[in-house]
């Protein structure tokens, strides 16, 4: 039977379309080159702006993933994943939410800010060229190359943004299942500041799948021994945050999702994962708390996927607090505790909008 994808995907468009000219522009775009690339081998670049020196978000990018030459050939529609660098998906002007910088309410309005772009298929873990095999007998090779890619852009940080004191790693969606493993590292690299992590749309999965997968992207010959099983296996995406935790105390962990996210039921579904997603991430969250102290969550109504990069960030809100707030908590040092739409009157059927 040939593989087949679920409906539920979104597809990205791989129209690369020049993006528009921005007015007094905060962001650098910077090439790093050496071994970075994007699944196709064009050219990796990331995003950068200078702000605040002593404060500092890294921002891991979404953008699906793929492990087969169905997922991996951008001309199979669904298409699962970003393959270029150069796709206004990319680039952080673009986005509202975080990145809305004239917004008054945004919290993070005047920090530093490195923006981790995505093109290579791999949740940021891959070190790889893999060549899959496609459903008419003909081959595609696909550089996974998001642990190059993003260690240039922490490179760069770490050379250009030195002195942060106060850091926020965040990611959406693939973004998010990396974040915890990154939020390590840059623990590491500024040993001296208060370091938050913050995974957004990925805190539903679980798959028999997932370590073979890891396996596939070259992932477990680089991932450090903490991130993983006593083993030396990984199981689980909250294997990354239990171990993460545990070699690093003092980082503060927390996660968002929505609980009928439908990217989320569909990677799901082609990963052979139950697709009854908030009972799923209630049973990932609860994991979390027992092993995380303070570990914080915010679960959000209907199927909207990820909430960092969009303009509900600003307006949504269930039982009685909005996620700016619960945001704004997180980034202070104060437990910004649990919040669940199922404890709200509107129940987890209302979506943010």
């Amino acid at each position: 039977m040939p593989f087949r994808l679920p409906a539920v995907f979104i597809s990205f468009s791989l129209a690369l379309f020049a993006l528009p000219a921005f007015a007094e522009d905060a962001w650098e775009t910077i090439t790093p080159g050496g071994e970075t690339s994007c699944a196709l081998g064009t050219p990796y670049s990331f995003h950068a702006r200078k702000a605040d020196p002593e404060k500092l978000v890294v921002f891991f990018n979404g953008g699906g993933a793929c492990w087969a030459g169905q997922t991996c050939d951008p001309a199979v529609e669904p298409t699962t994943y970003v393959p270029s660098a150069q796709m206004g998906h990319n680039d952080p002007r673009t986005h509202k939410g975080i990145f809305d910088l004239g917004n008054p309410a945004n919290p993070v309005s005047d920090w530093s800010m490195v923006f981790v772009s995505y093109c290579t298929g791999d949740v940021h873990l891959g070190e790889t060229d893999k060549t899959y095999g496609k459903p008419d007998g003909s081959e595609i090779t696909i550089r996974h190359r998001g642990h190059a890619n993003a260690h240039a852009a922490l490179a760069w940080m770490k050379e250009n943004i030195g002195g942060a004191k106060q850091v926020l790693v965040a990611g959406s969606s693939a973004g998010a299942i990396a974040a915890p493993v990154y939020a390590g590292v840059v623990s590491k690299a500024y040993p001296d500041a208060t370091v938050h992590q913050l995974g957004d749309g990925a805190g539903g999965y679980s798959s028999p799948k997932i370590g073979g997968l890891l396996a596939e992207w070259g992932t477990l010959d680089f991932l450090p021994v903490w991130a993983r099983n006593a083993d030396g296996s990984v199981v689980s995406f909250s294997d990354f945050y239990i171990g993460a935790a545990t070699q690093f105390p003092s980082i503060s962990f927390a996660q968002y999702d929505a609980a009928h996210d439908g990217v989320q039921i569909g990677f799901q579904q082609a990963l052979q994962g139950g697709t009854a997603l908030h009972e799923q991430m209630i049973a990932n969250r609860a994991t979390l708390s027992d092993a995380i102290p303070g570990f914080a969550s915010f679960t959000a109504g209907g199927d909207k996927h990820t909430i960092l990069r969009a303009p509900y960030l600003y307006s949504y809100s269930a039982n009685g607090t909005s996620f700016v707030d619960w945001l704004g908590t997180l980034i202070s040092g104060e437990n910004a505790g649990t919040v669940d739409c199922a404890d709200s009157d509107a129940g987890c059927d209302a979506a943010p909008s």
